[in-house]
């Protein structure tokens, strides 16, 4: 099957779950947890063919911006779905699952143009560790936006709605920090393997990724410690986790769009 038809799929599949659980979020629809992963599960179902398709476009090489959007979203997913099971982070599908659908429609309509050597087994442990890092964090950044709005509506004691269907303040905080601190493991893990496996982190076209991975991970270490030391929660809380995730978002995809797309044009 096509990748286009793939990707619209499960488009329309994220989309509808997103829906669903936006409406619970707004207390028009009753909570369908059930519902909202089945859907998840079934554009994954969709979404990870699409990718793979992508994949074989260049066999034996590295993905570039696009395909790496798409599969880093699929294991996002994936990862929501199973920390779902065990921790009340559903609520992040209302902006992963879109954003996932988006970015696999970008990709299959807007294929990747990078081609570069075939990946080693420790470069591979880098690429993999890298991925789950982000994708941990990211899951961590879009339960801080939430905490952050639950925050705001409880200071200004608007008590209905969104605030009724959210789990405790001190869960959604605990989540959170839980989050961080799984996605720090895999980010070290990341960043120990990158200085292992490749030859020059320094390098040029790396140069730029390995100080924005650098300094994100020391922005989330600041967080963690300062959490465990002076207390640091709340809206403070919030704000460091967004910087750090916008930073990392840079390392991880800064270089690829400055390869592919402007220098391309240029």
């Amino acid at each position: 099957m096509q990748a286009l038809p793939l990707a619209i799929m499960a488009f329309l599949l994220y989309l509808g779950a997103a829906s669903w659980q936006g409406l619970t979020l707004l207390r028009r629809v009753p909570q369908r947890p059930a519902l909202v992963r089945a859907l998840g599960v079934l554009g994954l179902l969709f979404h990870l063919p699409a990718a793979l398709q992508l994949i074989d476009q260049s066999p034996g090489q590295m993905p570039g911006l696009s395909t790496s959007a798409a599969v880093l979203t699929a294991i996002m997913i994936v990862l929501l779905l199973g920390v779902s099971l065990a921790k009340p982070v559903l609520n992040v599908a209302v902006a992963l699952f879109p954003i996932s659908g988006l970015a696999l429609l970008l990709a299959v309509g807007l294929p990747s143009p990078e081609r570069t050597g075939g990946m080693t087994p420790g470069i591979a442990l880098h690429a993999m560790s890298s991925a789950l890092a982000f994708g941990v964090l990211f899951i961590a950044a879009c339960q801080a936006g939430l905490l952050g709005l639950q925050n705001q509506a409880l200071r200004h004691h608007h008590t209905r709605g969104m605030v009724q269907v959210l789990p405790p303040l001190t869960t959604m905080e605990r989540v959170l920090f839980e989050l961080i601190w799984a996605g720090m493991v895999l980010l070290t893990l990341s960043i120990i393997s990158g200085f292992l496996f490749l030859d020059n982190m320094f390098a040029q076209h790396l140069a730029h990724k390995t100080f924005l991975s650098l300094a994100a991970w020391l922005i989330f270490a600041i967080l963690l410690v300062s959490h465990h030391v002076l207390g640091w929660r709340g809206m403070r809380a919030v704000r460091w986790t967004l910087g750090g995730c916008a930073v990392l978002l840079l390392a991880y995809f800064g270089s690829k769009f400055v390869l592919e797309v402007v220098l391309n044009h240029a």
